[in-house]
């Protein structure tokens, strides 16, 4: 049986002190308590919504590559064995549910455009003079468009890095990759992302991909209908 491992995600503000470990909750679940997995996609729908966006650039395609992941994860929960952390376990999930989702709409992108190759990276062009005059919200949406703009291997370690906070350690735990390939990746986002980026990368960059209580209820009734759908 899996022992208890400490969660990089639990001391945020939003978990109560008391909140059961991921591991406890795992086990409620095994049990037949499936009403407790909904504590699981609280707990990390903002992180895993951040790191399918990362992937496939899109609103609406990460809120169905969410809902996957949670239900492949439900299914095959008894195969977590906690020789990691569960929140690498899951993320892990989410990646593959992402690439996997990213490659279907590429396929899917060249059959439309009758295989033209047109470049499917936006160009986000940046006036330096009105960045100066920019309010807050029209700060938050160049961010937004800079990050899209990035490369989806760079864009996905600089949304765990930056935005999510998580340690080199953490992100290449996550994405399977070396500590020297993250602080690699990391550095080629930020010059990509310029100067003027660096400077603003404070809590603004952390309102990036907001997983606000509507899409994080919508999205738990999503998953339960469609476990209960199974069932019947």
């Amino acid at each position: 049986m899996f022992s208890k491992q400490a969660d990089p995600t639990e001391d945020r503000s939003d978990l109560a002190a008391t909140a059961p470990a991921d591991e406890d909750i795992v086990r409620s679940v095994l049990a037949g308590d499936s009403a407790s997995f909904e504590l699981i996609m609280r707990r990390y729908n903002r992180l895993l919504f951040r790191v399918a966006r990362s992937i496939v650039g899109n609103d609406s395609e990460a809120e169905d590559v969410l809902q996957e992941a949670y239900l492949r994860a439900f299914t095959h929960l008894h195969r977590f064995q906690g020789r990691c952390r569960f929140s690498t376990w899951l993320t892990k999930i989410a990646v593959h549910e992402a690439m996997n989702r990213r490659r279907r709409l590429r396929r899917l992108a060249l059959v439309t455009s009758g295989g033209s190759g047109a470049n499917e990276m936006v160009s986000y062009p940046v006036d330096r003079d009105g960045l100066e005059e920019a309010s807050l919200s029209e700060l938050r949406h160049l961010l937004n468009n800079a990050v899209d703009s990035l490369p989806s291997e760079l864009r996905l370690v600089f949304t765990l890095r930056m935005v999510e906070r998580l340690s080199t350690e953490q992100t290449a735990e996550y994405l399977s990759l070396s500590t020297a390939n993250v602080k690699i990746r990391l550095h080629r986002a930020r010059s990509l992302l310029r100067s003027w980026i660096d400077r603003r990368i404070g809590e603004e960059s952390r309102q990036l991909y907001a997983f606000d209580g509507e899409r994080c209820d919508r999205v738990v009734r999503i998953v339960f209908e469609r476990l209960t759908s199974r069932r019947g």
